[in-house]
């Protein structure tokens, strides 16, 4: 029975992201992970997510946020782990809150390395600090050349106390199918072992490296190297194009829920909804969902959007019909037995891969999950 005050619900399940956690460690057993909980662990709860990851039986190295904001937040909740901070940093003063509270800055750009310099001239305390450099091998989007990551990573190496890992980011690693894709994927892989051959030249000592995030974890195992990036696939989503959470053997974590609180019959002809996007084409039973666009359920779904339907006679999938609206969708009931005012819908989650809804959404897993907003009741399981 669904508690009758709520209207739209979703059940966090912190198992399941524990063992999503484990399946990262079987595939990297050599690596360093560090989760990344960034856009409050994409949609999850940063608390709740970052409690159960620290306190499962998978060891991890750290967590990965994207912003300042984030870093900050997360070390007001979690004193002891490193946080990587993937966007890096601007000003000064935004360094030199890393270096206070053991947050570690991507360096991406030049601008950045003469701020470190002004920064470490004037730490008298000499504050504990790590550093990882991202060298573009092909993503352009954060990320220095090759000869001014080669000579930022030097640089910062003659600086007595830094610790360092060289990085990059993978731009076509989610559908090894792809020819094109593959060479590209390759190509940067190995844009990166060749400067860290360099570098090991250069320097005389061994150099850490980072390159896989999810896609990489599951499809690339020479990118795993020292340090993995995990992100949606901790949350039971895949990164891969043709593939979808269920496929890799990744548990959903958010079941997303609403309740039926309509029955209506109509006839042949009927139309439904706003901008009458669906019109019947035989008699159909109607049950309108407490839940839309104001809870986060993508106003983009299409007539056909799967979902499913809990009654007393058990599970049934079923879909949209009609355009989605604020607070209400309307799905189809025809011919489903023991339907009752009350009954659960589930919107994607346990038994609906939150991947099959956002292909009808034309967009990924990742952007349902985030966008589920506060008027949504959060019910944590299994903490």
């Amino acid at each position: 029975m669904t508690i009758a005050s709520r209207r739209a619900w979703a059940t966090i399940d912190l198992n399941a992201l524990r063992k999503n956690l484990s399946w990262v460690r079987s595939l990297c057993p050599d690596s360093r992970i560090y989760p990344i909980i960034k856009s409050n662990a994409y949609g999850h709860g940063v608390a709740q997510a970052a409690a159960a990851l620290k306190d499962s039986h998978t060891n991890i190295a750290g967590f990965g946020v994207a912003t300042v904001e984030e870093a900050l937040q997360l070390r007001k909740l979690e004193a002891d782990l490193p946080i990587l901070l993937l966007n890096g940093f601007v000003t000064d003063e935004e360094l030199q809150e890393c270096l206070r509270l053991d947050i570690e800055p991507v360096i991406h750009a030049t601008y950045q390395m003469e701020s470190i310099e002004r920064v470490l001239a004037d730490d008298v305390l000499g504050h504990k600090r790590k550093f990882w450099v991202k060298y573009n091998t092909g993503m352009n989007r954060l990320g220095m050349n090759r000869e001014d990551s080669r000579q930022s990573f030097l640089r910062l190496k003659g600086i007595p106390g830094t610790e360092l890992v060289l990085m990059s980011h993978f731009a076509c690693a989610d559908d090894p199918d792809n020819a094109a894709f593959t060479a590209i994927t390759e190509k940067q892989l190995a844009a990166l072992i060749q400067l860290r051959g360099e570098l090991v030249s250069k320097s005389h000592s061994d150099i850490e490296c980072s390159l896989a995030a999810s896609a990489g974890i599951l499809q690339w195992p020479n990118s795993h190297l020292d340090y993995v990036r995990p992100g949606v696939m901790l949350y039971g989503s895949s990164p891969m194009a043709n593939a979808n959470g269920e496929d890799l053997g990744l548990q959903p974590v958010m079941t997303l829920s609403s309740r039926l609180i309509s029955i209506r019959d109509l006839k042949a002809g009927d139309a439904i909804g706003y901008s009458a996007t669906y019109v019947c084409d035989r008699d159909t039973r109607v049950g309108t969902v407490s839940i839309g666009y104001g809870d986060g359920y993508p106003r983009a779904a299409e007539n056909g959007t799967p979902v499913l339907l809990k009654t007393a006679n058990g599970l049934t999938r079923t879909r949209l019909i009609g355009r989605v609206s604020m607070d209400m969708i309307t799905i189809d009931l025809t011919g489903i037995d023991g339907v009752a005012i009350d009954d659960e819908v589930v919107l994607w989650g346990e038994g609906l891969c939150a991947d099959e809804v956002a292909k009808y959404c034309s967009t990924i897993a990742y952007e349902l999950f985030c966008k589920v907003t506060p008027r949504v009741e959060f019910n944590y399981i299994n903490e």
